[in-house]
């Protein structure tokens, strides 16, 4: 492969991996003027982004036989077609209640592309290639949530949060144009796949019943719906608690999310040298859990003003940042076979759990640091209650060999 082949497919593999977090984050700073603009409260408008986490969480399990059975372009094209008009609707929408629909509908299409992207990657590059084309994608998921937030917030201070839709439309239209003209056909359709829900189902259980893979994916999920939560209410906590405005807000988001995550993956990469996954997971909850411990002390004693919240809310995202990778490792191990039905139900459960965490912040935090707080330690602490008595019914554990770097995205 040519390296201006080689550049051109990581660039469309890395814009449609980008599209998931860019529809997350980017109209963050926006929740005060759309709740001002649709008559409802930054709590409810939060709804929009559980409706957006159970849409991936869906379409994770929706795409995956789809992708095998049609080939990858024609799934990835409806996908992104679907995106597109719902990004639309969002920039004319006038109701809370259909914003939330319509936030779920752009989920379904934009899962097309993350899923794609990943399916792609195997078909497209030698496996010895894989994981740094992985290392190059993650860069790009890395970046998302630094420009994403930071672009949202100067788009809805000049222009309103209307435009941020309009801005994530003509992304869908450039990513689906240059996924048609510059990727090759990878896949050849399979006819053989079936796509009624027996077989599907029956796969996705026989994934399910490896106590290797529901304790490493449960603890995993839980864990990180911790980062959900935080996503969720720093709209709420930073802008209306704290009072600073939507470019400030960026700023702010992208600091911590690039910073402490990114930071702390890295670091992962030095420390698997001298620890094992498992060992990773343990230390990273039990210092999780003492913080998240400390951060709810402060709140319930109205010890917490910007800087202190900031402060606690890194080193909690840092603490994810390392047992992410090492949950998602060990949780994929064993399957040689179904790694497809495997991520995909690692995916759903992850971004379902993430959900109603998210859901849980429209219902509670209303005008105080405190609720946030208590979600975070409550999943962090039921994280670590499963890590271990899931264990227990590990018989065979299917280690990780060190040359095999698993990465999973937000």
């Amino acid at each position: 492969m040519t390296t201006k082949k080689y550049i051109k497919l990581i660039l469309i593999l890395g814009s449609l991996t980008a599209l998931g977090p860019f529809s997350i984050d980017m109209y963050l700073p926006g929740f005060s003027g759309i709740a001002k603009d649709l008559h409802t409260t930054v709590a409810k408008v939060s709804m929009s982004l559980s409706s957006y986490f159970i849409g991936i969480s869906a379409g994770q399990l929706l795409y995956g036989p789809l992708l095998d059975r049609f080939g990858r372009k024609m799934p990835l094209f409806i996908g992104l077609l679907v995106y597109i008009i719902a990004s639309l609707g969002c920039v004319y929408v006038t109701d809370i209640d259909a914003f939330i629909f319509l936030r779920f509908i752009q989920a379904i299409g934009s899962c097309a592309a993350t899923v794609a992207s990943v399916a792609m990657v195997r078909d497209l590059f030698p496996v010895k290639d894989i994981p740094k084309v992985f290392s190059l994608l993650m860069l790009v998921l890395g970046l998302s949530p630094m420009l994403a937030p930071t672009i949202g917030g100067y788009v809805t201070e000049d222009y309103g949060w209307h435009t941020v839709f309009f801005i994530l439309m003509c992304m869908g239209i450039a990513i689906l144009i240059a996924a048609q003209v510059g990727l090759p056909n990878s896949f050849k359709p399979d006819t053989s796949i079936s796509l009624k829900p027996k077989p599907i189902i029956n796969n996705f259980l026989k994934v399910l019943k490896e106590p290797q893979f529901y304790t490493y994916a449960f603890t995993g999920s839980i864990a990180f719906s911790g980062l959900f939560t935080y996503v969720a209410a720093s709209p709420i906590i930073f802008m209306d608690i704290y009072h600073v405005d939507a470019k400030t807000y960026g700023w702010i988001f992208a600091f911590m999310s690039s910073v402490s995550f990114i930071g702390s993956s890295q670091l992962n990469s030095v420390l698997l040298k001298r620890f094992s996954s498992e060992q990773m997971i343990f230390g990273a909850l039990i210092a999780q859990s003492v913080i998240s411990i400390v951060f709810l002390i402060l709140a319930l004693n109205n010890l917490l003003g910007l800087y202190e919240t900031s402060i606690m809310l890194f080193l909690f995202l840092g603490c994810l940042g390392i047992s992410n990778p090492n949950t998602a490792g060990l949780t994929m191990a064993p399957f040689a076979k179904n790694a497809g039905s495997a991520s995909a139900l690692m995916g759903a459960i992850q971004l379902g759990l993430g959900a109603l965490a998210s859901f849980a912040v429209g219902v509670f935090v209303k005008n105080s640091v405190a609720p946030m707080v208590i979600i975070m330690t409550a999943t962090t602490i039921i994280a670590f209650i499963v890590l271990n008595i899931g264990k227990r019914f590990i018989k065979e554990k299917v280690e990780i060999s060190g040359d095999d770097d698993i990465v999973v995205g937000h």
